[in-house]
């Protein structure tokens, strides 16, 4: 769910100016899945920005606390909200951890990353969601070690209904800056894209896993 329209418009704009989210409905993405996408989108491009990284850190903190106020943790989840993650607890000047997608194979064998208390309230970061199972598998983590999770803040998310299910049945909310709805009307706006380009991203969104160009 998007907060504030304004931020999602600005949010989309940004993550367009530098190239995080490119758009290619002509000559497609294939993601690690496998899906033939038009839209490409790697958030950690936001950190070699530092006016932008500062807008997003700064949103995406005052949302932790306009929605939970001030928890006790923020998480990140590795590797891609890592960085932006950190960034957020130092503006809240929170304790940060971040969660690994599984355990680690040797030393002390590790998934959560940083000091965590039990019952502590933690809210996590994510960079992007596509299905929320990555995400997800992050927070069942957290709770498995005892983690009160409030819920989960995000850049950006592509909207899919199995990624609304996913995180309905966790009963998880999810709020991000902005989404595939704003970003799409803000690249029409801007003539960022022509209008047989967004027939195609629009076509794309409304059944993305056997989507052909």
């Amino acid at each position: 769910m998007v907060l504030n329209k304004d931020t999602a418009k600005k949010t989309a704009e940004l993550l367009l100016q530098i190239n995080a989210i490119k758009l290619k409905p002509e000559n497609p993405f294939i993601w690690a899945s496998g899906w033939k996408s038009p839209i490409y989108c790697d958030n950690r491009i936001i950190l070699s920005y530092p006016m932008i990284r500062n807008y997003v850190r700064e949103e995406l903190g005052k949302q932790v606390e306009e929605l939970y106020g001030k928890p006790d943790v923020i998480a990140g989840v590795a590797t891609g909200a890592i960085g932006i993650g950190m960034l957020v607890a130092e503006y809240l000047g929170l304790p940060f951890i971040y969660v690994r997608p599984e355990p680690k194979s040797h030393g002390r064998q590790n998934q959560i990353e940083g000091q965590l208390s039990f019952n502590q309230n933690v809210v996590v970061i994510e960079d992007l969601i596509s299905t929320g199972k990555s995400s997800l598998n992050a927070v069942k983590a957290l709770k498995e070690a005892g983690a009160n999770v409030k819920g989960m803040v995000a850049i950006f998310t592509y909207g899919f209904t199995i990624a609304d299910e996913n995180f309905k049945s966790e009963n998880l909310q999810l709020h991000t800056l902005s989404d595939y709805t704003n970003l799409i009307q803000q690249a029409s706006d801007t003539n960022y894209i022509k209008e047989d380009q967004l027939n195609t991203l629009l076509q794309w969104k409304s059944n993305p896993s056997i989507w052909k160009p």
